[in-house]
């Protein structure tokens, strides 16, 4: 085998998700389990997948940045939520003898569901496996030049496909996945992580844009989506169709969403901003635009040999992003 800095092996961890319409609801149900979600939710969420055919794209996704990688080591792809699991996948790399991987994950932010829960299921597939190989997160990478590349080039395509007319005062609207406020205060190591480091990218894809396009000043925003949680509990705000209305009450007539917390198309980046998010525009006549993500643009691709080549990642403290408290679940429920 190829050596890549003490590395035998790549594995691509990701979140998963439904390839045909009978795979949709038991993605879910692996998707919440033990949260205590409403079986109505369930069905509604349910609804938006089988829309689109059952099908979610990130599996695809995930294959298409496996075959664009350009890397000297093998590569494995493993699951949270559905085929191919994790558990599987550090099964066969055992069989085959890996003894040390690198694991690049499709989320490149601190929070508890985004690296923590990784960290979790990559420590529980290695406990299921007897002698299973180390396993080793690369590091964050939110403002990796290559990443900051992809999604500003991105970003300049989305704007150059909106109106002349409309193009030069339309406003970035970048958008994250929402999560509790709770988990929020405690991503990171010293907490507040996971809106600086999205606050972070925004500014630094905001900038790239300007420098390509003769040093124009732009307006942004961070904005959130997807929430998912019990009205009582507060959750990151405001949503993206909530903002598109208030900047339409403000006079904005054009936008671009930039969906800056994901890697690659999730249902909720097709669904809730390519349906919802498009039909709230079209409702308040505001000309938008959606700017693809990351994907397999070509500085992103390389940027994952890139952290191949980086000194390893010091592990994460154990009270960095802890897992949150969940509401316990309404009867009959």
């Amino acid at each position: 085998m190829g050596s890549t800095n003490g590395y035998d092996a790549l594995l691509v961890v990701s979140f998963g998700g439904p390839e045909k319409p009978e795979d949709v609801m038991p993605f879910l149900e692996n998707v919440v389990r033990g949260r205590g979600v409403p079986r109505e939710r369930l069905l509604e969420v349910e609804a938006h997948y089988q829309g689109f055919g059952g099908v979610s794209p990130i599996n695809q996704q995930c294959r298409d940045l496996i075959a664009a990688l350009d890397v000297d080591l093998p590569v494995y792809w493993g699951n949270r939520n559905w085929h191919p699991f994790l558990e599987d996948t550090v099964r066969r790399m055992k069989e085959d003898g890996v003894r040390k991987a690198a694991a690049f994950v499709t989320a490149a932010y601190s929070s508890y569901s985004s690296c923590r829960q990784y960290l979790d299921d990559i420590a529980r597939a290695r406990a299921a496996v007897p002698g299973a190989p180390e396993i080793v997160k690369l590091r964050h990478y939110y403002d990796h030049p290559g990443f900051i590349a992809a999604m500003a080039d991105h970003t300049r395509q989305a704007l150059d496909r909106l109106p002349a007319d409309a193009r030069e005062q339309a406003r970035l609207v970048f958008t994250a996945h929402s999560i509790p406020v709770s988990m929020a205060r405690t991503a990171g190591p010293a907490g507040g992580a996971y809106e600086a480091q999205l606050r972070r990218a925004a500014e630094l894809v905001t900038a790239q844009v300007g420098r390509e396009r003769q040093g124009e000043e732009r307006s942004w925003d961070l904005v959130w989506q997807s929430r998912s949680g019990p009205p009582q509990v507060p959750w990151l705000e405001p949503d993206v169709c909530d903002h598109l209305e208030a900047l339409h009450a403000e006079g904005v007539r054009s936008a671009v969403l930039v969906p800056i917390g994901f890697v690659s198309d999730h249902m909720e980046v097709v669904y809730d901003l390519d349906v919802e998010a498009a039909a709230t525009a079209e409702k308040l006549g505001m000309a938008l635009t959606r700017a693809s993500t990351a994907g397999t643009h070509p500085r992103f691709v390389s940027m994952v040999s890139e952290l191949l080549a980086e000194p390893e990642p010091a592990p994460c403290a154990a009270t960095c992003c802890p897992a949150p408290v969940r509401p316990a679940a309404r009867p009959g429920r």
